[in-house]
């Protein structure tokens, strides 16, 4: 679980680790500060957790691997706590429902936040406390506490545009336009030679999740990758012609989807009084913008558009190589759009001629041909920090890249992020390749 990580990684100091600490987690009440206590109660789907469980499941975890074990004078704020919040640690013990999170109408949001100080200062304490030798001990569970709570940053906000969409109203949550650019260049395609690729994370110098590594060669064969996602206008093309309607484009576990949850478009698309489609954004119900990255589409609806367009989605091998082979995360044109953006919806890679692939690491998590599976060597960590990740590699598919929602000095291009292929309430789109 990168017990070896270098000294270069480590903050200089207990101090250094409280601002960072403090730093991320005030991010994430930001979040939920343009949020009334009742839309942080709501849970919408089964797949949606509330804003507010959001909040004290990342304190939790603080609460359950660092503070717990770690420091002799902590309190626990309250034992309730270690049923409500805990997400799927089967180790720590049971816990609520995932699809009944909704009903903990206690404690309730002021309680919640006030747990949240409650780890705040322990862990400032914890930090002030701490030897050099137990931080460099500790320094990978501490920084996947932070990245787990970036993590549940961009589910606060996948999983509150899923509750405002559902309201009668389509209330904004937040409103950013773009600059002026309305259109986008005109789709080109990149050679990519083939041979040998080294792949996954290798940096002992930087943070990665366990599921990123060991890094090892893959053998490609020469191929083609999009300089950009697949647009609105694009995917509208497919819908036209009649694409949730001909079952000759679909995987048969896709078909079956369309046809029971009668999807005729991406999620949040829907047609106005004058027939004419516009979409739920953070900012409301908005036209569709035509040369933006078509988002919140599922791995079959990706895959489908693909067979149309006689095209294929790369895998996520090709992906990273083709990332790596471009330079894309040294390249300002390609890491944009993020969260740090401000527009919190993807946005037109613009109309200048690329020459590399675009925004490859920003607007949209791009699926991949690729199901979740471990790499070559992987073995999850002893303990219940082990079920983080490796618990998942089955029946899910692998989306690379970032989104419009990512926070920033959370993108990399070993980054693996998976959903099952159904859903598609994550900011997901694709590119294609051939």
């Amino acid at each position: 679980m990168h017990a070896n990580i270098s000294q270069a990684f480590l903050p200089n100091s207990g101090n250094a680790y409280t601002t960072r600490f403090l730093k991320v987690r005030g991010q994430s009440e930001a979040l939920a500060q343009r949020l009334s206590p009742e839309d942080q109660q709501v849970q919408s789907m089964p797949d949606v957790s509330p804003t507010k469980w959001h909040l004290a499941h990342t304190s939790w975890f603080f609460e359950t691997f660092i503070l717990r074990p770690n420091l002799p004078c902590y309190q626990v704020f309250d034992e309730n706590f270690n049923f409500l919040f805990n997400s799927y640690y089967e180790a720590v013990g049971p816990r609520q429902l995932r699809t009944e999170r909704g009903l903990i109408t206690r404690p309730t949001l002021a309680e919640v936040l006030a747990y949240r100080a409650h780890i705040d200062a322990a862990m400032e304490e914890f930090f002030d406390l701490a030897s050099g030798e137990q931080l460099e001990t500790l320094c990978y569970l501490i920084e996947l506490g932070l990245h787990h709570e970036q993590q549940h940053q961009e589910l606060i906000l996948m999983d509150i545009k899923h509750v405002l969409s559902c309201n009668p109203f389509g209330p904004s949550y937040h409103k950013k336009e773009p600059a002026a650019v309305h259109k986008t260049h005109y789709l080109q395609w990149f050679d990519v030679p083939g041979g040998v690729y080294r792949i996954g994370h290798a940096d002992d110098n930087a943070f990665a999740f366990d599921n990123e590594g060991p890094a090892h060669e893959v053998l490609l064969g020469a191929f083609k990758i999009a300089s950009r996602c697949v647009t609105n206008g694009e995917f509208l093309e497919f819908v036209e012609d009649g694409g949730y309607d001909r079952g000759e484009f679909w995987h048969a576990d896709g078909w079956a989807t369309v046809k029971s949850e009668g999807w005729e478009a991406p999620l949040y698309w829907q047609r106005d009084e004058k027939d004419n489609w516009i979409e739920f954004t953070f900012a409301g119900l908005r036209p569709i913008y035509h040369d933006a990255p078509v988002c919140h589409v599922s791995y079959y609806e990706a895959s489908a558009y693909a067979a149309w367009a006689e095209k294929r989605l790369p895998t996520e091998a090709e992906w990273e190589a083709a990332a790596r082979y471009f330079d894309v995360a040294n390249l300002l044109g390609s890491v944009a759009n993020q969260r740090a953006s401000g527009y919190l919806q993807p946005i037109p890679a613009g109309g200048e001629e690329p020459i590399t692939p675009q925004r490859m690491l920003g607007d949209v998590w791009e699926w991949t041909e690729s199901a979740y599976a471990p790499y070559p060597g992987y073995k999850a960590a002893a303990g219940a920090v082990g079920e983080y990740n490796g618990k998942f590699m089955i029946n899910q598919m692998v989306l690379r890249g970032a989104s419009c929602c990512t926070p920033p000095e959370h993108a990399r291009i070993t980054y693996r992020n998976f959903f099952y292929p159904h859903q598609r309430w994550q900011f997901a789109g694709f590119r294609l390749a051939d």
